[in-house]
C-alpha cells in the first residue's frame, strides 16, 4: 500500500517526521491485518468486533454533519497566517498514543479471506486519508471527492509500501502557489504522471506543439498539451534536486487508463501509456522489491520542505496555514 505522503494541500503527519512515519505505518498495517485474519480465522468475531449496519450509518451522518459545520466555520474566515509550527516532544508522544491506532470497524462476517482483506484495505484507505490530513493539533477539510477517487485508491492500495505518493501537491515557490501533478517517489527513481482521462474511448492525438486533440465519437476538442505540465514538473524537480544534491532519475508519464493516445514519433524520456498499455505498465509498478532508500527519503523531504498547506487548529476552531520552511 503506498504512503500518501501529501494530498494536495492539507496538513499531513508526513511532514511532522517523514523518518518515522513511513515505518510506523507499515508495522501497524501488518500488525492489525495479522490480528483481524486469525481473529475471523477463529470465528472469534464478537459484539466487541461486529457493529450493527445503522450504527455506522448513523455515525457517518453525524461525521458529515461535522464536516458541513466545519467547513462553514472556515468560511467565516476571511485570512489565513502562514507561520511554521513545531511538534513539541511531549505531543509526539500524545499523538502516538491517540491517533496511530488503527482498528477496522467488522459490520459483518465476511465468508472468504479475500472478502476479508478487501473489506481490511477499505477501511485502511480511509485511514490514510486521515494520515494525509490531520496531525494531533491540525486538521485540513478534506474534499468527498477524494473518498470516491478510484485512481487514489487505486495507487495506494495497489502500489508497495515503499511507495511515496503526492497526489496533486501545492508547492509554494517565490510566494506564489503551484499546483502539480502525481508524483510517485520510489526507492530508485521519481516518477512525474498527467492523467488524461475524460470520457471511454476517447483518443488524444499528440503533437510538440502547445495544444493536443482530443477526439471524442465524432466530435473533437483543442486540449492544453499535457507535456506542459509535465515538463513543469520536472523542470521544477531538477531545481530542488540540485540544490539539495539529490541524484534520483526523473520519468516522466501520460496515463490514460480509459482512454487511446496516439503520439507521432517520440518524446525523450516520457512514457504513454494507455488503455491498451496500462495493465502491463501497472503491473511492472507494483514489482519493486528494493527495500525504502535514503535517497528516496531525502527526495520526499525535499518536497515536503517547499509545501503549501492550509489546515485549522483542533482547538478553538483557529485556522492556521502552515508553509514549511518558507
Amino acid at each position: 500500500m503506498a504512503q500518501l505522503v501529501k494530498l494536495q494541500d492539507y496538513i499531513s503527519r508526513y511532514q511532522v517526521d517523514l523518518k518515522r512515519y513511513p515505518t510506523q505505518f507499515v508495522r501497524l498495517k501488518k500488525q492489525q491485518w495479522e490480528r483481524t485474519k486469525v481473529e475471523w480465522e477463529k470465528g472469534a468475531f464478537d459484539s466487541s468486533w461486529l457493529e450493527k449496519e445503522d450504527e455506522v450509518e448513523v455515525s457517518e451522518k453525524k461525521s458529515l454533519f461535522s464536516k458541513f459545520l466545519n467547513r462553514k466555520k472556515e468560511e467565516k474566515l476571511e485570512e489565513i497566517t502562514w507561520e511554521p509550527t513545531e511538534l513539541q516532544e511531549e505531543d509526539v508522544v500524545l499523538e502516538e498514543a491517540t491517533t496511530l491506532h488503527f482498528q477496522p470497524n467488522i459490520v459483518y462476517n465476511p465468508q472468504t479471506k479475500e472478502e476479508l482483506k478487501r473489506m481490511y484495505l477499505n477501511q485502511l484507505f480511509h485511514f490514510q486519508l486521515k494520515w494525509a490530513s490531520s496531525t494531533l493539533r491540525e486538521k485540513s477539510y478534506v474534499d468527498p471527492k477524494f473518498m470516491r477517487d478510484k485512481l487514489l485508491r487505486s495507487l495506494t492500495l495497489q502500489l508497495p509500501d515503499n511507495y511515496f505518493l503526492f497526489y496533486y501537491p501545492i508547492l509554494k515557490l517565490k510566494k506564489a502557489p503551484v499546483e502539480l501533478d502525481i508524483l510517485l517517489i520510489l526507492p530508485t527513481e521519481i516518477i512525474c504522471l498527467v492523467v488524461l482521462e475524460a470520457k471511454d474511448l476517447d483518443a488524444y492525438i499528440g503533437s510538440s506543439d502547445r495544444f493536443w486533440v482530443r477526439k471524442s465519437g465524432t466530435e473533437e476538442k483543442k486540449i492544453l498539451s499535457p507535456m506542459v505540465g509535465l515538463n513543469r514538473m520536472e523542470s521544477i524537480l531538477l531545481q530542488i534536486f540540485k540544490k539539495e544534491e539529490i541524484d534520483l532519475p526523473i520519468k516522466k508519464v501520460i496515463l490514460s487508463r480509459n482512454g487511446y493516445i496516439d503520439y507521432p514519433g517520440t518524446s525523450f524520456n516520457t512514457q504513454f501509456v494507455d488503455s491498451r498499455k496500462f495493465p502491463e505498465w501497472f503491473l511492472t509498478l507494483k514489482s519493486s522489491p528494493s527495500p525504502m532508500k535514503h535517497m528516496q527519503f531525502k527526495a520526499a523531504q525535499s518536497i515536503l520542505d517547499l509545501v503549501q498547506t492550509t489546515s485549522y487548529s483542533r482547538a478553538g476552531w483557529e485556522v492556521d496555514g502552515e508553509e514549511i520552511n518558507e
